[in-house]
């Protein structure tokens, strides 16, 4: 077992068909902190899903559930965090996104978190 990666899930949903949903979950069966931040508050497995943007110390990875279009108004809160990755899941694809990130130093990954996990590249 590696060394647990403080996660946050942009998109995040308490609903099963979600693949943010099942991200949370695997996750936090990986023992990795997570902090999630959705549209509406719920909760996933024991995180509270939040809907303001609030500061996380100490990111590790930004995992992202969220279409491009969806992703604008997050760009300043995500370079905040300084995390040393983004994952984007399919579907979030951005290289609008993932340009900005390499400039700031920041790892972008067109991946699935679920897959990374399942094959520990997590």
């Amino acid at each position: 077992m590696g060394t647990a990666k403080k996660t946050v899930v942009l998109g995040a949903s308490d609903n099963p068909e979600r693949y943010s949903f099942l991200a949370i979950n695997r996750l936090r069966a990986n023992n990795h902190p997570v902090v999630a931040i959705g549209r509406k508050q719920a909760k996933v497995a024991d995180v509270q899903v939040e809907t303001e943007q609030k500061p996380v110390e100490a990111v590790d990875t930004v995992t992202l559930y969220l279409n491009p279009a969806h992703q604008k108004e997050y760009y300043d809160y995500i370079f905040s965090l300084h995390p040393k990755r983004i994952i984007f899941n399919p579907g979030a694809e951005n290289e609008e996104l993932a340009t900005l990130a390499k400039e700031k130093g920041i790892q972008p990954m067109e991946a699935c978190t679920l897959v990374l996990l399942s094959t520990g590249q997590f």
